[in-house]
């Protein structure tokens, strides 16, 4: 009887996983084992040959089929399966290795079948290949990797984000422990909002073997301001008017994010109106001619007190308002 695992087993997954379970999961454990990041671990160079084993099986719909219905015995050297000699001269697939030196790995070579579509699928993403027959740098072990990024935050004020703004970043290397603290020279791109990233290409984890380092993202975070309300490239402000300017009409003066305008009042303006002010919002990260627009909402100051001629006036006004509601 054979003495190896059961290859859902060695995978990690059910007996009913389809295709791309299978595939994930041996994309993580040949990662995990592989010889070139595990170099003179003996037992891990035995479970990423064991993977490969089960994978080249449950990767393969019609050799899956027959390890389901008859297990090892489908594949064993005796003759007692369908693929009798698997591991032999008359198997589809060869897979063995060599090593150059004491415990050394040198070379992984791969003959005939699946097996180089295999390895271009799983490791595609780390190794630079040049063809089919020697997978480029992964023959000789020095595969190249980019470094991880790094994810930090990085507050700016309402009006740094409005106009954009250069930042000094400070972050400790993560490459060594107790690392020396870095600086880093940031532009911020004038509206920027919050939950934008800026990303400091090649400022990240180093490489392996030569690779391109990783990235620094700087998650942005942008503070408020009193009275601005911002909704992506609008901005919403309010402005207090006299009484009389409501109702007999006239001009105002508003703050916006690039200095004060003068704006007209109709006659008869009531509160909550909306004035509208275009190309006063936020500017476009995409396209720098382009700005949103602001939007003030008016109220109406009613006088706390009255002189005595002034409150008279506003009682005759009444009498007129009220003569006139009768008359129609």
């Amino acid at each position: 009887m054979s003495g190896k695992r059961d290859y859902y087993e060695v995978l990690g997954v059910g007996r009913n996983a389809d295709a791309a379970q299978i595939k994930k999961a041996y994309r993580k454990l040949a990662k995990k084992y592989h010889p070139d990041t595990n170099a003179g671990n003996a037992e891990a160079e035995q479970k990423f040959k064991e993977v490969t084993e089960a994978y080249d099986v449950l990767g393969d719909e019609e050799k899956r089929k027959m390890y389901d219905q008859f297990g090892h015995a489908a594949f064993d050297q005796s003759g007692a399966g369908p693929y009798k000699n698997y591991n032999g001269a008359g198997s589809r697939e060869n897979f063995y290795r060599s090593y150059g030196g004491p415990g050394g790995f040198e070379e992984y070579h791969f003959e005939g079948g699946n097996m180089d579509d295999m390895f271009r699928d799983i490791f595609g993403d780390i190794f630079h290949h040049g063809n089919s027959s020697d997978f480029g740098g992964f023959r000789s072990g020095s595969y190249r990797e980019k470094g991880s990024d790094i994810r930090a935050d990085v507050s700016v004020s309402f009006d740094e984000a409005v106009f954009g703004c250069d930042k000094v970043i400070r972050l400790r290397d993560p490459s060594v422990q107790g690392g020396k603290e870095l600086s880093f020279k940031v532009r911020i791109p004038a509206g920027i909002d919050t939950g934008k990233l800026v990303r400091l290409k090649g400022r990240g984890m180093p490489g392996i073997n030569g690779g391109e380092n990783g990235d620094l993202l700087l998650k942005v975070k942008v503070g408020e301001k009193a009275g601005y309300e911002r909704r992506g490239a609008d901005v919403y402000t309010t402005v207090r008017i006299p009484y009389t300017t409501a109702v007999f009409g006239g001009e105002i003066q508003v703050r916006t994010l690039y200095g004060d305008v003068l704006c007209k009042v109709k006659e008869g303006t009531q509160s909550g109106t909306k004035i509208r002010l275009r190309g006063k919002g936020i500017v476009s990260m995409k396209d720098p001619s382009v700005r949103g627009d602001q939007y003030v909402t008016v109220q109406i100051d009613v006088p706390a007190r009255l002189s005595p001629a002034a409150r008279q006036k506003l009682k005759e006004f009444e009498a007129l308002c009220a003569g006139r509601a009768k008359s129609a």
